[in-house]
């Protein structure tokens, strides 16, 4: 029980200090409002503006939570207040669980602006909303554990966010966000596989309007597979680099 108790203070401080201070709130809506607009102005019909609804939804949660994390976790350690929860008698995956459940929802968050604009664009009926929430709730927490990945391996805020941009930008051209997969180069197709944006996008396509490329249950378990294999490997370096 005192474990939850502080998880949940863990979580609050993080949602106050961090997610709820006026410029990250505009930027979480900023920036899917930028994507959005960017695509949907370039939309001729109502079909084209529902086709892109998935990518624009997948890449606002990428940025999103890799960005957030990226400063609050490296900025966290540089100025050692990090090195003060690995004191307190709690253990560390739920620590890390705890500073990584902001960055979650935040990325859940994010991913709906674009659905709100949408709304005021194009008919939504037909949309299996069940699935897209929960493909919405995978591609966050991959997300936001590559983010953690990256951010432990990083000293600096501005190293995080370089560190980010090798695994986003190629993702934004290889994992069927705006392109489909079956159009990319030979050579290129089995790359998008190795990326855990590939499944999570094609579960949005699925549930947004039927077009799947992939088994749903195959990509429900490669996203939990790329979840599980990022925490462990993120906590097992912390426990290396961090903790001394």
């Amino acid at each position: 029980m005192k474990a939850w108790i502080a998880f949940w203070n863990i979580l609050h401080k993080d949602i106050t200090t961090y997610y709820l201070k006026p410029p990250n709130i505009s930027w979480g809506i900023i920036f899917p409002f930028a994507w959005t607009l960017m695509f949907y102005l370039r939309s001729q019909s109502t079909l084209d503006i529902r086709s892109l609804l998935p990518g624009v939804m997948a890449l606002s949660i990428l940025f999103g939570t890799t960005s957030m994390l990226a400063v609050t976790l490296t900025f966290e350690r540089k100025s050692r207040s990090f090195e003060r929860l690995l004191l307190a008698p709690i253990d560390l995956s739920l620590l890390m669980l705890a500073k990584t459940t902001g960055a979650i929802l935040f990325g859940i968050i994010n991913a709906f602006i674009p659905v709100i604009f949408a709304c005021f664009m194009t008919d939504l009926s037909g949309i299996d909303w069940p699935k897209a929430l929960l493909s919405v709730f995978f591609i966050s927490v991959t997300s936001t554990f590559l983010g953690l990945f990256i951010s432990v391996a990083a000293k600096e805020i501005f190293e995080a966010q370089t560190f980010s941009n090798f695994f986003r930008f190629p993702m934004i051209f290889l994992c069927g966000l705006f392109m489909p997969i079956n159009e990319l180069p030979l050579i290129l197709r089995p790359l998008t596989y190795l990326f855990p944006l590939t499944y999570g996008t094609d579960l949005l396509k699925s549930a947004i309007h039927g077009d799947s490329l992939i088994p749903t249950w195959v990509s429900f378990l490669a996203l939990t597979g790329f979840s599980l294999a990022l925490f462990l490997v993120s906590t097992d370096n912390i426990k290396q680099k961090w903790i001394y």
